[in-house]
């Protein structure tokens, strides 16, 4: 279910943003309309859908409008054209009093500059937002302490914020943005502040945070690893425009265009990609009730050594080799149900990083079976498919 639909949005820079929409419609380019009216395309025709409780990633380099996006959402700064819905409601469309009260209810948002009050406290920092409800003191006493235990900084609701370290500010701000309890989570460049081992464990937090919470979350970075880190799907800016979105494993598997493909290069697909991306299907497998007959018959025609056996509903049981069917065969044997070999092949689920199979792909000369929960056979990973995952753009051209 969408939690936030955002259709044809607009944002134009100057004095005149609606000639700057006809000129978009004329085709003109960024540099083209500057140049001609000094007006600035900050967005141009975005249109985007966001799931309940989903981590969203606007992603870009500076410059590419994934910020003025996420300032349009709680229009800090006022479209130029377009629809933002949240909960059915359309945001552009609201009265003055009713966009104060989504902004207090509905949506929080967390800074990069962290945005403290310097004069406050910790705690009456994250009440500040309660405050301004007129949420009474008890009561929003007892939420800012919630919230700071959540974030791990329970002790210091008496410090001011220039006793802090950087990465304490940002808990800070994250927490009190959660005291508001807001259904969307808005969090523009939250880490990018941070030095980098401080930053990489406010990502572990934010990922530990979200499986408590299950929060609706668009969070702004321009760096990719981060991007790949924290969300459930990526949407990736370029001058403005929309260029591609998608899960982490999909842009890294299927870069949209060559932008994206550079932007993508150098990333370490094996701790992105899962065997799911990259599994073929079995070019063939046999019921543990067949004759050893037709067993034979499959690894013949398929220059087989072995074979994968399964039972009704491809739930899979193990393998059987020629040898073993030749001498099934021999001995008049009715079925497989005797020759199968349960514990000779390895079994990973569907989402198990490429990183993990790397080691049994390799030392195994029986494809690695990717089976889900109930043992159900649903695919096979083979090394030249791993193997072609860790230095191409695409990893599943066999499927």
């Amino acid at each position: 279910m969408s939690k936030l639909i955002v259709k044809n949005l607009f944002k134009i820079f100057g004095t005149n943003p609606k000639h700057g929409l006809r000129m978009i419609e004329k085709g003109k380019s960024k540099d083209e309309i500057l140049k001609s009216s000094g007006l600035t395309v900050g967005i141009n025709d975005v249109s985007f859908e966001v799931e309940e409780g989903e981590t969203f990633v606007v992603m870009g380099l500076s410059g590419s409008g994934k910020s003025t996006v996420i300032r349009c959402l709680n229009r800090l700064i006022e479209p130029t054209s377009g629809e933002i819905i949240i909960n059915g409601q359309d945001i552009l469309k609201m009265k003055k009093q009713e966009l104060i009260e989504t902004r207090r209810r509905t949506m929080s948002m967390v800074f990069q500059n962290f945005a403290l009050l310097p004069n406050r406290t910790v705690i009456t920092n994250v009440e500040y937002g309660l405050e301004v409800q007129g949420i009474p003191q008890k009561d929003r006493r007892l939420k800012a302490e919630e919230a700071l235990k959540l974030v791990g900084l329970e002790g210091y609701e008496s410090s001011y914020p220039n006793q802090l370290s950087g990465g304490m500010k940002q808990r800070v701000g994250l927490a009190r943005a959660l005291a508001n309890d807001p259904e969307i989570l808005l969090m523009d460049e939250a880490f990018s502040a941070l030095d980098p081992l401080i930053r990489s464990d406010m990502q572990d937090e934010l990922i530990d945070l979200q499986q408590k919470m299950k929060k609706t979350i668009i969070f702004i970075t321009h760096d990719l690893d981060e991007a790949i880190k924290l969300g459930d799907r990526i949407m990736l800016m370029k001058d403005g425009r929309l260029i591609q979105i998608g899960r982490p494993e999909e842009i890294l598997s299927n870069p949209a265009d060559e932008y994206v493909e550079r932007f993508v290069h150098g990333v370490d697909r094996s701790d992105v990609l899962t065997v799911s991306d990259i599994m073929v299907k079995p070019w063939t497998t046999v019921n543990i009730n067949k004759n050893p007959h037709v067993a034979l018959t499959e690894c013949k025609k398929y220059g087989l050594e072995t074979l994968m056996v399964v039972r009704e509903g491809r739930i899979l049981e193990g393998t059987v080799t020629v040898d073993t069917i030749k001498k099934a065969i021999t001995e008049k044997k009715t079925s497989l149900h005797d020759i199968v070999e349960k514990d000779k092949i390895n079994k990973v689920s569907p989402d198990c990083k490429i990183k993990e199979v790397i080691g049994l792909t390799l030392e195994s000369s029986i494809p690695l079976a990717v089976v889900d929960e109930s043992q159900k056979l649903l695919g096979v990973i083979i090394k030249s498919n791993v193997l072609r995952a860790l230095i191409t753009k695409g990893g599943n051209d066999n499927a």
